[in-house]
């Protein structure tokens, strides 16, 4: 019979439990599974085999676990996904507010926004010399900017049978309905 794995008595198997069932972190919960079933009696190798992970990956998540307790089973990659890489946003965030309200305009050239075109207002707004066209086209794209252009008008299409058209559109349905 395989040695039984010590696990400190930080938590309660209840516990254990609960943790499991209720973190939000998929890292975290596998973790928790792991130690709730070492602390139903299971070895690390058959719970490690029932939760999907690694045999020393177990043994140290266990070990961690028996030095820091909960601080042991956090997932700390979590928190350093937030970092930018050293590397400033162009916009800050009430600039970029600006540019979503600004966005919902025609631009100054009265045609549609496109990247080069939020570049150089980035550019104004900020006072930077040079703003490259790929960083409009990324901050378009970050505001969930659509790109619509009007429906084309046919060459052959006559405005003035079309307005005649629109109105006697009414008669001609109420005529339809009678």
């Amino acid at each position: 019979m395989p040695k039984k794995a010590y696990l400190a008595e930080h938590l309660s198997s209840e516990e254990l439990k609960d943790r499991y069932r209720s973190s939000q972190d998929s890292v975290e919960t596998r973790r928790w599974h792991l130690l709730w079933k070492i602390s139903l009696g299971w070895t690390i190798k058959n719970a490690a085999v029932a939760v999907g992970l690694d045999y020393q990956y177990s043994f140290r998540i266990l070990k961690k676990y028996n030095e820091l307790g909960e601080e042991g089973v956090k997932n700390l990659k979590k928190k350093s996904a937030e970092h930018r890489r050293g590397k400033e946003p162009l916009l800050k965030e009430e600039q970029f507010q600006k540019l979503k309200e600004e966005l919902k305009e025609r631009p100054a050239d009265g045609g549609i926004w496109t990247g080069p075109k939020v570049a150089r207002w980035i550019e104004k707004e900020t006072g930077r010399e040079k703003v490259w066209n790929q960083r409009g086209w990324d901050y378009l794209k970050k505001s969930r900017y659509s790109c619509q252009k009007p429906r084309p008008k046919h060459k052959k299409g006559d405005p003035v049978e079309q307005e005649k058209f629109k109105q006697n559109l009414p008669v001609k349905v109420q005529e339809l309905r009678n």
